[in-house]
């Protein structure tokens, strides 16, 4: 039976699991505590992929015996051998008699075996629902739908004044969002394993795509949806392509002198077939989530024609709309999703889980397109 004394300990997990974000890809962010009634004996939490996982780190901070006691970790705990041995036995070895989980592990070498596991063991065990099961889920949403679906999980990020604008009629953007937004928006970058723009934007903002505020933040993937392969050799992406990795992805129509020029200068090229003339959205996305150095999440920052393809491919997972307290106005203003729209309101793509808060004078809506949860 699970008590408010639980709640409260696996309440800490989760924090402790947060302090993983963005360093941990591609395994999940995972926090783990260990107590003795109210006692905390031991905690930790997972820092990045290829050292200990949370319930080890947890049982090696651990002060005296921790026979008997229970562990409360945020998600299942692992039953296979990677870089680092299974937590299941690790468990086992430890003493430890009552294990309390926040979420499932949904991937295929996991996905339930790691309780069978410890319960064959005879140890007791438990898995929460209601809200901290739902932000245990949240934490990992990018690692789970990577293990269902071997796909990136997308999130599409738009700044835009109140009456719908990116920027002005002449294109110019900067700036849109306040101070508060935009660092909000580089700690995302920080946390994601990719981040993607089209060909237009590549072209008029020359965008870094880089997460730039101080702190302990891997720099993601840069990815540039280019069917033509137009990047130009002058282009911030491809003069810093060999400080940070940067992937363009083109069609059958980019002339393969421009390819060339750009894998000299350092930049990855990978050659996707057409959908309406464009960069399939579907394969480029299949052929992140299955390299070598898998992208878990992409975040996709512009432009309209882009953002358009994803959306008529029903590629998106969560949007993030920040809104910015001005007027823009102009018809020939630019708009977050251009592409050939909806031709009924009915048909338009529907989005579910709203939730928004105020960031400075912003507001940044949240919502994701499916009810459920990965």
């Amino acid at each position: 039976m699970v008590t408010g004394l639980d709640i409260s300990f696996m309440q800490r997990a989760l924090n402790l699991a947060d302090l993983g974000r963005g360093k941990t890809s591609p395994n999940p962010t995972v926090g783990a505590v260990i107590a003795r009634g109210e006692e905390v004996l031991g905690e930790g939490y997972h820092k990045r992929a290829g050292e200990d996982h949370a319930e080890v780190a947890a049982i090696k901070s651990a002060t005296g015996d921790i026979s008997g006691a229970t562990i409360f970790v945020t998600l299942e705990p692992c039953c296979h051998h990677g870089r680092t041995g299974p937590c299941t036995r690790a468990l086992m070895d430890s003493g430890i008699s009552r294990v309390v989980v926040a979420s499932l592990d949904p991937s295929a070498k996991v996905n339930g075996k790691g309780l069978v596991e410890l319960r064959e063991a005879g140890m007791e065990v438990e898995v929460l629902d209601g809200l901290l099961a739902a932000r245990a889920r949240s934490q990992n949403e990018a690692f789970r739908k990577h293990a269902v679906t071997g796909l990136p999980f997308v999130i599409f990020k738009s700044a835009m004044s109140l009456d719908g604008k990116i920027a002005t009629s002449t294109g110019d953007s900067k700036w849109i969002s306040g101070e508060e937004s935009r660092a909000l928006v580089h700690a995302l970058r920080g946390e994601v394993d990719a981040i993607a723009c089209g060909s237009g934007t590549a072209q008029i903002d020359d965008p870094m795509l880089t997460c730039r505020i101080p702190g302990d933040y891997s720099q993601p993937l840069r990815v540039v949806f280019d069917s033509r392969a137009g990047l130009s050799l002058e282009s911030q992406l491809v003069k810093t392509s060999g400080e940070v990795e940067t992937l363009v992805f083109v069609t059958e129509a980019a002339p393969a002198e421009k390819i060339k020029a750009l894998e000299d200068a350092g930049v990855e090229v990978v050659r996707t077939g057409t959908l309406d003339k464009q960069v399939n959205v579907g394969e480029a996305l299949l052929h992140l989530g299955s390299r070598e150095s898998a992208a878990l999440s992409l975040l996709l920052e512009g432009g309209p024609t882009l953002a358009a393809s994803f959306v008529e491919s029903g590629a998106i997972d969560k949007v993030m709309t920040f809104i910015a307290p001005k007027f823009i106005g102009g018809k020939d203003a630019k708009t977050p999703v251009e592409g050939r729209g909806f031709r009924l309101v009915g048909e338009a793509t529907p989005l579910y889980r709203v939730t928004h808060k105020a960031v400075g004078d912003d507001v940044l809506i949240t919502a994701y397109t499916t009810q459920e949860e990965w």
